[in-house]
């Protein structure tokens, strides 16, 4: 960890690595096995969750600590800055009643998406993922779409990053496959992968842009592998996905 300068505050830094800590499962945690995943001494994360405490970020139960709700407004805080993420939900609302399948926003940190929003259909069973989900970018159509935008300097950086192992037989293992894929993403304006992540499924997904034409975050349908081809997924959801992207981006407008 660094140390404390004009622009950095080493204990604001080690306070947040025993959220995240605290944020693992099972959700309750000793001093010692906070320490562990903070990467702290036992004497610093004492201080540490001893703060988090008075500030009523976390609770200690004899031997455990676990978070409270006021650590769930961290998250909020983001979500709500977010300009277009209120009427998202109505927009993904509509397109998941409308398709019929689940349908997800995302946003890209590093090497992997964070889910923004996440409405599951009943036929696909993944109730393990939900807002704050993390997967790897490269391998899911969301994280495809948000890796094509990157310039090129930065894309490059993220690409030497990846984990490049192969997660089913189907997954793109190779840096200079992915930049191909990804240039050609960026070029056609949607992502499509069966089965890189979870053989069982497969997606679409497309960009969604700010009034100045950036990409903000990523939107996408995803359905069970083996039901619909890419040139099927194109001709039942691709117009509805970019209809959504479009009308998220005029009504964010709108209310700015």
């Amino acid at each position: 960890m660094a140390k404390d300068s004009d622009s950095f505050v080493r204990a604001i830094a080690r306070g947040f690595s025993v959220v995240e800590a605290l944020g693992r499962p099972p959700g309750r945690h000793t001093l010692s096995e906070a320490a562990a995943f903070a990467g702290l001494t036992r004497a610093t994360a004492r201080r540490m969750l001893a703060t988090l405490v008075a500030l009523k970020y976390c609770e200690a139960d004899g031997r455990y600590f676990s978070l409270r709700p006021r650590a769930l407004g961290l998250g909020l805080s983001y979500l709500n800055a977010l300009p277009y993420w209120g009427y998202a939900q109505r927009a993904l609302e509509d397109l998941r009643n409308e398709i019929g399948e689940s349908c997800a926003l995302a946003v890209l940190d590093e090497t992997e998406i964070v889910y923004a929003l996440r409405l599951p259909a009943r036929r696909i069973l993944s109730a393990n993922l939900g807002i704050g989900s993390r997967l790897p970018a490269h391998v899911i159509s969301l994280g495809r779409v948000l890796l094509g935008a990157l310039p090129p300097e930065k894309r490059a950086e993220v690409l030497a990053a990846i984990d490049y192992k192969q997660i089913t037989p189907r997954t793109v293992t190779c840096p200079i496959r992915l930049g191909e894929e990804l240039a050609r993403v960026e070029a056609q304006g949607y992502a499509w992968i069966d089965g890189e992540l979870d053989p069982a499924i497969c997606g679409i997904a497309v960009p969604v842009r700010d009034q100045a034409g950036q990409v903000v975050a990523a939107i996408s349908i995803n359905t069970i592998s083996g039901t619909v081809t890419e040139t099927e997924a194109k001709k039942k959801f691709l117009v509805a996905l970019q209809r959504t992207a479009q009308d998220i981006r005029t009504q964010t407008a709108a209310k700015g």
